[in-house]
């Protein structure tokens, strides 16, 4: 074969392959209840992930609501005839919540068309959940939550990042669960080779908010962006010694 017309094959290999990784996308997906609410991606998150990713190749959806528990995102019903039948035929629907339902609404028009090199799914939230004492059901709602991600993106390698609770109730005294879900959040993280969590203590401010100050919100972005770069470019062959560790 004639040395050019192999060397303009290899270049036209090569340039195919780069315009197909630059087509992909990293997508981003953050939810959950007031602190994540207030968090300002454009002043914290998104310029240090487009940063690194750039600007064509970062998708970010975030929809998250006041004051909301888990099961709001994540809602097993009764095993009633009904769901029983929905398992059955593979549907199942019966166990998304309807902020669930609207964060996916959001999600599907955003990659629409689009080719998905990377998912990561951001999680603040709990709150709600301590202060109803539903910490001992906290995990397999999440569980249940992420897996819910998994089929309706059709993806089983989502990254995943939680904010842990802060400091806010350390005695437990308003809300009864509060270091219960601190400690589920981090246990849940560490279980996962493709996970990691936040640690907030010092975004509430010297009073120990329940919510956080301007600069804690900042302080807030950066790290879920942090730990978002960390997820993406870990190497396969690194997880997959992690999660043999556990």
């Amino acid at each position: 074969m004639n040395k050019f017309l192999v060397i303009g094959l290899v270049a036209f290999i090569y340039c195919s392959t780069a315009k197909a990784a630059e087509n992909e996308k990293h997508l981003f997906i953050l939810s959950g209840q007031s602190n994540m609410t207030s968090l300002n991606l454009d002043d914290s998150f998104i310029p240090l992930v487009e940063e690194i990713f750039g600007k064509k190749s970062v998708l970010v959806v975030k929809d998250a609501e006041n004051g909301q528990s888990i099961k709001r995102w994540y809602k097993k019903h009764p095993m009633d005839w009904k769901f029983v039948l929905n398992v059955i035929k593979g549907k199942t629907s019966k166990t998304r919540g309807d902020l669930y339902y609207r964060l996916m609404q959001k999600v599907e028009a955003k990659i629409q068309g689009k080719k998905l090199k990377s998912i990561t799914f951001i999680w603040m939230q709990g709150e709600r959940d301590a202060f109803s004492k539903a910490g001992n059901k906290y995990k397999e709602s999440w569980e249940g939550l992420l897996n819910n991600l998994k089929i309706d993106l059709g993806r089983s390698d989502i990254n995943f990042i939680i904010g842990r609770l802060s400091d806010f109730d350390m005695n437990n005294e308003e809300y009864p669960h509060w270091t219960m879900l601190r400690d589920i959040q981090v246990s849940i993280a560490n279980e996962s080779p493709v996970g990691a969590w936040v640690d907030t203590d010092n975004f509430n401010g010297i009073n120990d908010s329940l919510h956080y100050t301007y600069d804690g919100y900042i302080l807030l972005g950066k790290a879920f962006a942090k730990k978002s770069i960390e997820l993406i470019r870990k190497p396969q062959s690194l997880m997959i010694l992690d999660y043999d560790k556990n």
